[in-house]
Order: C-alpha cells, then sequence, then structure tokens
C-alpha cells in the first residue's frame, strides 16, 4: 500500500455509506459470472490498480496460469484508476451488476459486508488460516475477504546523526518511549533540523487514520470501544486519548513536525528531517540514497507498547456472483507463494506469508526489507472491523487536523464521539 493507496482508498463517507445500506444484494447479470453455450463461464475481475503496471503484471500472469490451468472457467479482467474505483462499484451495486471478484482495502470490507455487496469468502481455511492475521478481512466474526500483501510503517533516521547526537538507537524489544522520542526530536532540532521529524501530516484521506490512530492505540485509547462497537465514549475522548494528542499539538507548536512539505519521503532523504515517519513502500527509494547509514526503527511506544497500522487491499466475490465455486478457485489458485512473493518485490509490500517471504528478494531474512515484516509480527493492529469505520476515519481526520492547529482537545474529541455515535446509532448499531 502505497501512501497514494492510502490517499486514494476507497473511503464512504457518511452520504455514501447510507447509499450502500439502501442497494442490498447485488443481482446476477453476465458480468457475475454467467455463462452460456459450450465455452468456459467467464469470471469478471474488477480491481483498482489501473496504471499500476508492477501490480497489474502480477494479475495478468496468475489469470493466464488459471485459464491455461483449466477450461471450465475463464477469468476477464477490468482495472480502474483507483479515482474512479469507488464510483464504479457504487454504481454497479446499485445496478446489480458487480462483478464476481472485486478488490478492496481492508478497512472498507465490514462496511461492503454489511450492504449486502460481498458474501463470506469461503475459501479453503488453510489458506486464509497461513495469511498474517491483516491480511484477512472479517466481519461479525466471518472472513469476507483475502490478501495477498500487508504493509507496515516505522520511523527512518541515520545511524551516524543518531550517534553524532549522542541519541539512544532503539529496538523491537526496547522502542524509544514518548519521553525519549520527545527529547531526541528536541535535541535535533537543537542540532540544526528546522523540522527534525518528517510525520506525513501534508498529506490527506485514509493517511491520518492509518499513521496517527496507531499512535493514540500506542497510548490507550483507540478510534471506538472494541469490545461493543457501539461507541467511541472512552476510547477517543478519555484521559489516555487526551494525554496523546496534548502531545500530539505540541509537536507542532514547538516546531518538532509539521503540517507542511512534499508528500512521501524527500525531506528525509534530502537531509532536511532526521527522522520520517514513514512506509514500506518508501524504503528502496532511502535505501539506495542513504545506504547502509538508514535505520528502519519501531515507532515509539507512547505507554501501552507500540503499534503500526495493518491491513491493505484484498479480495472478495460479490453477493450476486453466479460462478461462486468458479471466483473461490480462482482465488485459491492465485494465493500461491511464488506470486505473493512477486506483489512483494514489485510493489515494495510484505508479503502475507511466511513462504513466500523466504521467495522475497527484499523480504526474507537477512534481505534489506526484512524489518518491515517483524514490524508487522510484533505491531499491526487492524483498522477496527466495523461498517462504522469510514465515518469513524473522516470524523477522526478533522478532529486530529483541528487539534493540530490549535484546538481544545477534549472538546474536539467530545465533538468527534458525538458525530461517531450519531452515525452508529442512526444505523442500528451497524449489526452489532
Amino acid at each position: 500500500m502505497s501512501r497514494k493507496s492510502l490517499t486514494a482508498m476507497v473511503a464512504i463517507t457518511a452520504a455514501s455509506a447510507t447509499a450502500l445500506a439502501g442497494c442490498g444484494q447485488a443481482g446476477q447479470s453476465d458480468s457475475n459470472g454467467g455463462g452460456g453455450g459450450d465455452g468456459p463461464a467467464q469470471l469478471t475481475m474488477w480491481t483498482h490498480s489501473a496504471g499500476n503496471e508492477a501490480e497489474l503484471a502480477v494479475y495478468e500472469q496468475i489469470i493466464a496460469d488459471f485459464n491455461g490451468s483449466q477450461d471450465e472457467y475463464q477469468v476477464v479482467t477490468e482495472s480502474f484508476p483507483q479515482g474512479a474505483y469507488n464510483d464504479a462499484i457504487v454504481a454497479a451495486a446499485a445496478a446489480g451488476d458487480l462483478p464476481c471478484l472485486l478488490d478492496m482495502d481492508g478497512p472498507i470490507v465490514p462496511n461492503w459486508a454489511w450492504a449486502g455487496y460481498i458474501q463470506p469468502l469461503g475459501i479453503d481455511p488453510a489458506i486464509t488460516d497461513n495469511l498474517l492475521p491483516t491480511a484477512v478481512g472479517r466481519y461479525q466474526d466471518e472472513i469476507y475477504s483475502a490478501g495477498y500483501w500487508d504493509a507496515a510503517l516505522s520511523v527512518f533516521a541515520r545511524q551516524s546523526v543518531l550517534e553524532a547526537n549522542d541519541i539512544r538507537i532503539p529496538d523491537l524489544d526496547d522502542p524509544w518511549t514518548i519521553e525519549e522520542f520527545d527529547a531526541a526530536l528536541v535535541t535535533l532540532q537543537e542540532a540544526g533540523y528546522a523540522t527534525p521529524l518528517d510525520i506525513g501530516a501534508e498529506d490527506a484521506g485514509e493517511w491520518w487514520s492509518y499513521a496517527y490512530s496507531p499512535m493514540l492505540q500506542s497510548a490507550g485509547g483507540d478510534l471506538i470501544d472494541r469490545d461493543t462497537f457501539l461507541t467511541a465514549d472512552g476510547a477517543l475522548n478519555g484521559p489516555e486519548a487526551v494525554e496523546f494528542f496534548t502531545w500530539f499539538q505540541s509537536a507542532f507548536e514547538r516546531g518538532l513536525a509539521s503540517d507542511s512539505g512534499t508528500i512521501g519521503n524527500t525531506e528525509f532523504n534530502a537531509d532536511e528531517a532526521a527522522l520520517s515517519y514513514t512506509g514500506v513502500w518508501n524504503a528502496m527509494d532511502s535505501l539506495e540514497t542513504v545506504g547502509d547509514d538508514l535505520l528502519i526503527l519501531p515507532p515509539p511506544d507512547f505507554g501501552n507498547g507500540p503499534v503500526i497500522g495493518g491491513a491493505s487491499w484484498q479480495w472478495g466475490i460479490s453477493d450476486g456472483c453466479n460462478q461462486v465455486e468458479g471466483a473461490r478457485a480462482y482465488l485459491e489458485f492465485s494465493f500461491q507463494d511464488e506470486y505473493i512473493a512477486e506483489f512483494a518485490d514489485r510493489q515494495v509490500v510484505i508479503p502475507a506469508t511466511a513462504e513466500a517471504q523466504e521467495l522475497s528478494e527484499n523480504f526474507a531474512e537477512g534481505g534489506p526489507l526484512y524489518p518491515f515484516v517483524e514490524l508487522s509480527e510484533r505491531f499491526a493492529l487492524e483498522r477496527p472491523p466495523t461498517p462504522a469505520y469510514a465515518v469513524i476515519s473522516n470524523v477522526f481526520e478533522r478532529a486530529a487536523r483541528d487539534i493540530m492547529s490549535g484546538a481544545p482537545v477534549q472538546s474536539t474529541l467530545d465533538q468527534a464521539v458525538q458525530e461517531i455515535d450519531t452515525n452508529i446509532e442512526s444505523n442500528d448499531g451497524y449489526g452489532f
């Protein structure tokens, strides 16, 4: 998942979430896997990956291999630009014309399941049991999707810079405490880095929940009460959340972080920022620029251990698919380790199986990006698996931006909780 992918995530706003609820189950048509005559039944597959040549190349190989391996089904794919994909899905659902196979960003899976877009996945449990937990999409404890990869965030640093400023180099077992992290930023600012941390705040959209809610969770708060999924009260506005956002606000007030800059890892690569809170998708560029001086560090511990976001793009089967067995046969075929490793190396994402990891050029143990595997295994937490997530994410971004700009912390969080709880109540708890 690139930063671009996060920003362009298939996010369903409160208004479109209501529209989804009215769509009901997808109808049946030719695009849903209709078959006629004596030839193989067609399975139509939609993906958001138009323009991503590396990703599409792997899909094309899988489809060619699957179609050539049997004569009962033929997969036909159509790719959309990310910016147009959500509109295409909404229109197709309203018309009862969704394809059999469709991809979706992990956090939106519960909403699509609740709205009747997709059905329980039903593929061999041996496959989903072998995947990273964050590569499996669930709603109400039922599996609805599965993916070939995940992404992970970390803090990039130069070893030479930390050593020159007598800053301890953290590791997975002993990450920086928030006090150490803050002190390191102050030291680096005094050493000449005007804004020592590139935290990515110039970005917009899903990046805010993906990047900053793990910090909140590390502090002991959350986006919602995960015991019930019926309220954000106490999770998003409790004392732990207030303490985290007070620090968050102060980091911008003191110039330790900024909301301006270039999206990506440009400032760190140019040595204009000493630390960069960024993701695996930027690692190869930084390795080429910084070389052996690059450190891939865990995020700081805000009190309850480091946390990073989890769940990336995954695949599901539409509720109205006419060729469910064929769709499942294709998906089971596609989860071969060699394909997963190809996705990982071509896209710079974490392979979802240990076997694919060992086949990977970059992510095998000892490989340049292996630290991201460890970060994902140790610290990844999926965004809340509730149909309300799209609304929660939008509200969280707005509240966090306001706090960054100086809004009072407690009242801003209280207002966010009220908006989220009102939406959940108006949708009868989204099934919880």
